[in-house]
């Protein structure tokens, strides 16, 4: 009934834009861009809903998306190939989630200071490979993950890039909740002392689920690279708080225990519509802010909303 809701109110969204932009919005190559530029969001969506089921918050996959772009593109003009590029990529985005993880378990610091940290340092250390300036690199095949259909592709409906976002997030459903890692990781976001007298070790859950999100952050990198086929140190700035926001529409607390990959995906659909829209009828920066910074507000109170209801439903 969630998702159903979930889907019903995107249709909403996009029927109120289709009204007000007649002529282009309702169309199916807006529609294919609308898919393509939720890609990015999605992936990043994936591993903060894991964060934030584990009870945690990551603020800095923008940053690390940035970082990201910025190591593909160097190592594209070092030589090296697509593949090893792009792995790399995905590396880097890993060995990132586990610095995250490690300071959060390892030095009982909340997440919310870590990553705030992170944020700061990730961005530092893209800017200062880049020398401060944007990483141009020879086109390559990394493009097509996220590149318009051609005609004769047609068939694909989307870009590779779209099927593998909704691969991973079958692939984690499975995780959450077909294994023994997904049932401690709710039990951890549900309650971590609860889940200590289990059994569940809870540093243990924690840093992998800090790992995992940092190769889903790895994965949007890619997919952002995809899409500027350059390293930028700048981009993906307050790309985190678009995700936390998709997150909680989809269903996830911020308390933690609770989350929903495909209520995420919806969300960052929801997201990218709105965000597809206001640039479409040419809203200024700062009211598109704005904006974002309403729905964020209104997901937070839904949350809260959501959270209240199920304790007195509890009493």
């Amino acid at each position: 009934m969630k998702s159903a809701g979930l889907v019903a109110a995107w249709v909403v969204i996009f029927a109120v834009f289709a009204l007000l932009l007649p002529n282009s919005f309702a169309t199916s190559r807006n529609i294919e861009t609308i898919f393509r530029q939720m890609i990015i969001v999605g992936f990043a969506a994936i591993g903060m809903t894991f964060v934030i089921i584990s009870g945690a918050i990551d603020l800095s996959v923008g940053s690390l998306v940035a970082l990201v772009t910025v190591v593909i593109a160097k190592l594209l003009n070092a030589g090296q190939s697509p593949v090893v590029a792009g792995l790399v990529g995905i590396l880097v985005g890993g060995l990132a989630g586990l610095v995250n993880g490690v300071l959060v378990t390892k030095l009982k610091v909340g997440s919310f200071i870590v990553t705030l940290a992170t944020l700061l340092a990730f961005r530092g250390i893209a800017k200062g490979i880049a020398n401060e300036q944007s990483v141009t690199a020879p086109l390559n095949w990394l493009r097509y993950f996220t590149a318009a259909l051609s005609p004769s592709q047609k068939w694909m409906v989307l870009p590779l890039g779209g099927w593998l976002v909704i691969a991973l997030a079958v692939l984690s459903g499975f995780v959450l909740h077909r294994t023994v890692f997904g049932r401690h990781l709710v039990a951890t976001g549900s309650s971590p002392a609860t889940a200590k007298m289990c059994g569940v070790n809870v540093d243990r859950t924690q840093l992998l689920v800090f790992v995992l999100a940092g190769v889903c952050f790895g994965l949007a990198g890619v997919m952002q690279f995809s899409r500027l086929t350059i390293g930028d140190p700048t981009v993906a700035s307050g790309l985190e708080l678009s995700v936390i926001a998709a997150v909680v529409i989809g269903g996830g607390s911020l308390t933690g225990g609770e989350g929903s990959l495909f209520g995420s995906l919806i969300g960052a659909l929801i997201m990218t519509t709105i965000a597809t829209g206001g640039s479409q009828m040419g809203l200024p920066n700062w009211v598109q802010e704005i904006v974002t910074g309403v729905i964020i507000l209104s997901a937070v109170a839904l949350d809260r909303w959501r959270v209240t209801r199920g304790q007195d439903g509890a009493n």
